[in-house]
């Protein structure tokens, strides 16, 4: 690897703490040994659990001490006030003293955003982050924002997400002009609120591929690259999707298990099965970006297993590799200066 790669891990955030924190730091270590990993957390707690994992500490691996925890249902104002030497928050610090490139955490999603805004600040341009995360799709998968961070946006926020999402599908994907949709009611012009209608008409005059107006199911038909709402819309999207996938599941292993006959049946099928629960797996899409900040933080989902926290490493790494704040700052330099000479 030609440049140094610095993560910083929150070890002791998230549903299970140490015990996939740590196992996954180790396995992402084995897959990426160019890349140094700060465990950030209760020092003793953390140096007692190493050999079980196989780490050790070194130029590699260093662990930071942060003698605080912020729990999973504490408020972001108590997180800000009175936990500034939390796990989290330390995490973040080292990112912005430029200590890490990025911050990866199983938090409290809240704390999370709020702190990370506190530390190190939107970019220019940016009036508020957004949480964005790709989900599959027909044709591979589709990035969504906002995700809940910001559950009443007017019509320049949505256009911001549009441009932020866009600049990280470019760098992500390696896709030069990825498709823009804004999630609606109806893909006539003539539907949705005033807010998705202005934002519309902002973004047909952007410097992005809008394509207009996409509807809940188009997510995953694949038929934009992004979709952008605002972060109420995205969240129940989000969670109805998390919903619908477990019913699925239930159903077919009751249906399975419902005669001996369809016990056998189930045995045929049972690679197309696994080949579907992979493809649909959520642990592969797991690690949502914060966009809009002078850094790069990551949530990986509060109760992420072993392997769906490495995937949020990974999109830290890939975030790093392609310098993502960088060019989100580049295209919004570039939109103010011609706002300016407009």
């Amino acid at each position: 690897m030609s440049m140094s790669v610095r993560i910083a891990i929150d070890v002791m955030g998230g549903d299970h703490g140490l015990v996939v924190t740590l196992a996954a730091a180790a396995r992402f270590q084995e897959a990426h040994p160019g890349v140094t990993l700060l465990l950030v957390g209760d020092e003793s707690q953390i140096r007692q659990e190493l050999p079980q994992h196989g780490l050790r500490e070194g130029d590699l691996l260093h662990v930071v001490h942060a003698p605080e925890v912020v729990l999973m249902d504490e408020s972001p104002a108590v997180a800000l006030r009175s936990k500034k030497k939390s796990s989290m928050r330390v995490a973040i610090d080292l990112v912005k003293d430029g200590a890490a490139q990025a911050a990866v955490s199983a938090g409290n999603t809240g704390a999370l955003m709020a702190t990370a805004k506190f530390v190190l600040k939107t970019l220019p341009g940016i009036d508020r982050p957004a949480i964005c995360t790709a989900l599959p799709s027909m044709t591979g998968h589709t990035h969504v924002l906002d995700l809940g961070a910001n559950v009443e946006c007017n019509a320049e926020h949505l256009f911001q997400f549009a441009v932020m999402g866009s600049v990280l599908v470019e760098a992500y994907d390696d896709n030069p002009e990825p498709k823009v949709g804004l999630l609606n009611v109806g893909a006539e012009a003539i539907k949705g609120n005033d807010t998705v209608k202005a934002a519309a008409a902002l973004l047909e005059e952007g410097p992005i591929n809008y394509i207009g107006f996409v509807e809940g199911d188009d997510i995953y038909r694949g038929v934009a690259d992004v979709v952008v709402c605002d972060g109420f819309v995205g969240n129940v999207a989000l969670k109805t999707s998390e919903g619908l996938a477990k019913m699925i599941a239930q159903f077919l292993r009751e249906e399975f298990n419902r005669t001996w006959l369809s016990k056998a049946a189930a045995v045929c099928a049972l690679p197309v099965l696994k080949r579907l629960k992979n493809r649909l797996d959520p642990g592969r899409y797991n690690g949502a970006s914060l966009l809009g900040l002078q850094g790069i933080v990551i949530k990986s989902h509060g109760g992420a297993d072993v392997q769906a926290f490495i995937s949020a490493l990974g999109v830290a790494l890939r975030e790093i590799e392609k310098d993502v704040p960088r060019r989100i700052d580049q295209r919004l330099g570039q939109l103010l200066n011609e706002k300016e000479m407009a």
